[in-house]
């Protein structure tokens, strides 16, 4: 399989199940990922009062306590989603009634005119539009016909920092907007060959929710962004320190069925953001300029700095960095309570990369933030070095830093013939703790070190678990747990 700009996203699921073929069913894997998930959770509250810790997610604008909340994953005739949509759904019937009033626009027409006031359905028709910075007040619905059909435009001489479409007000916020059917060019051939793409904080993308509560984006594409394709964000980027969050998050938002390309830095990213579903999207061969030649952190789908409540539902990636990253950088705090539940992962350099930065090393301070985070019947397709980041070794799964960690059924396939140079494929590494991976299949990574490592040393993982793994032509050790690590298992493991 070799996923390009033509590959329909909708088709996701059906060639991600086609991996699980010999394992229970995904209401089944979906529901026992929960049940471990919640058992998990059950521990950290009871060390938590045991030791009187308190958690120090609290904003640094507002000095407001933002208890983190728990909620199950769904699956039905409809589809896998969070407990929450429900609440989305609601919004989305206000939605409708609030936009009632009907707009055309074609093209050559003034679209930041049709969209002034709000309360309206703006439809634009098929073809491109030339246009500036196009801001979006509440209420508000922008429909196109159809993604290569209705083209959105950066003028040529848009400033760098510009977004394609954004809300309209960032600061005081906006809520009830849907954005369908569109396509965005941010018009990257404006800038000089040679030129960093973006301009700095959460500007430069092709389309940006900041500080949005109620948004959908559904059946977009997105071409060159010089940041994102689509960000989730809040007014501002924060970066105060672990246990801080951002003043003006964005609130219940859902991007499906979206694509994008040749992004500068990541092709959907989250920041200091609460409840989002991304679903059937496909992110694929990003063109890293917004970062340093060599050291472009470009990932597909990427949950970021104070993001929390995040669901990943039947997506897929080829030719990033990562496929998906949940992380943050040291200065903030991490992402957390995200649950993937499908996820299809072809020649990125890290299929699945779980990583707070700056909280890996011995002398390294331990993570306030990063902890809860599931992943189920996830697939990693021949991951790759890259140019984007040379210096960066492939892997199918790399697990930093984060605490309550379950991975429940991971495939993981490789090219016999490539080199992998004797390094491990998939680790458990720098002060990861109660981390348990179970339905594992890895086969033909021939010339790798261990498939499955876990790591030790002075930053050594804790509370490990390996349950019914299964590795084919990997390496020597397929299967290596370091010996100073403790409370480490496995369990029901084969080798061919």
């Amino acid at each position: 399989m070799f996923l390009t700009h033509q590959h329909d996203p909708q088709k996701n699921a059906a060639v991600i199940e086609s991996y699980f073929k010999n394992s229970s069913s995904l209401s089944e894997a979906v529901a026992e990922t929960d049940q471990l998930f919640f058992a998990s959770v059950a521990k950290w509250e009871h060390v938590k009062q045991k030791s009187k810790i308190v958690d120090k997610l609290k904003s640094l604008w507002t000095k407001k306590e933002e208890p983190l909340d728990f909620h199950h994953t769904i699956i039905d005739e409809t589809g896998v989603y969070p407990d929450w949509k429900p609440v989305l759904d609601h919004e989305y019937s206000v939605l409708k009634e609030q936009a009632a009033s009907i707009i055309h626009v074609k093209p050559g027409g003034d679209v930041q005119a049709a969209l002034s006031g709000g309360g309206k359905t703006i439809y634009l028709a098929e073809g491109t539009y030339i246009v500036d910075e196009l801001h979006v007040p509440s209420n508000t619905i922008v429909k196109g016909a159809g993604p290569g059909r209705t083209i959105l435009k950066l003028r040529d001489t848009a400033p760098k920092r510009s977004f394609v479409l954004t809300n309209e007000n960032h600061v005081k916020g906006n809520h009830h907007i849907l954005i369908e059917g569109i396509t965005f060019d941010w018009t990257l051939e404006r800038l000089r060959p040679d030129e960093k793409s973006s301009s700095g904080n959460n500007r430069s993308s092709c389309l940006t929710f900041a500080n949005v509560t109620y948004g959908w984006v559904k059946d977009c594409d997105a071409l060159n962004p010089g940041l994102h394709c689509y960000d989730v964000s809040s007014t501002l980027y924060d970066y105060s320190g672990d246990g801080h969050r951002a003043r003006g998050g964005s609130r219940f938002i859902w991007i499906d069925g979206c694509t994008g390309t040749g992004f500068g830095d990541d092709g959907v990213t989250t920041h200091h953001s609460d409840y989002i579903l991304i679903s059937n999207c496909f992110m694929f061969d990003p063109s890293g300029r917004s970062h340093k030649s060599g050291f472009s952190n470009s990932n597909g789908f990427e949950v970021d700095d104070g993001s929390r409540s995040v669901w990943l539902v039947n997506n897929a990636s080829a030719r990033c960095f990562g496929g998906i990253e949940v992380k943050a950088h040291a200065t903030s705090s991490a992402a957390a309570n995200v649950h993937i539940i499908g996820h299809l992962s072809e020649n990125d350099n890290r299929s699945f990369n779980f990583r707070h930065i700056g909280h890996h090393a011995a002398d390294d301070p331990e993570s306030k933030t990063a902890r809860f985070l599931t992943a189920t019947r996830i697939v990693s397709l021949y991951p790759v070095y890259t140019d984007l980041y040379a210096g960066s070794k492939p892997r199918a799964l790399t697990v930093s830093a984060y605490h309550h960690v379950i991975i429940n059924g991971l495939r993981a396939i490789g090219d016999p013939a490539y080199n992998y140079k004797q390094l491990p494929v998939a680790g458990i590494q720098y002060k990861a703790k109660h981390v348990h991976v179970q339905d594992v299949v890895m086969r033909d990574f021939v010339t790798a070190g261990a498939a499955l490592k876990v790591f030790g040393g002075a930053n050594k993982p804790d509370h490990v678990t390996v349950k019914n793994a299964s590795f084919a032509n990997c390496g020597k050790t397929p299967l290596f747990i370091a010996k100073d690590v403790i409370n480490a298992s496995s369990e029901n493991t084969t080798t061919a």
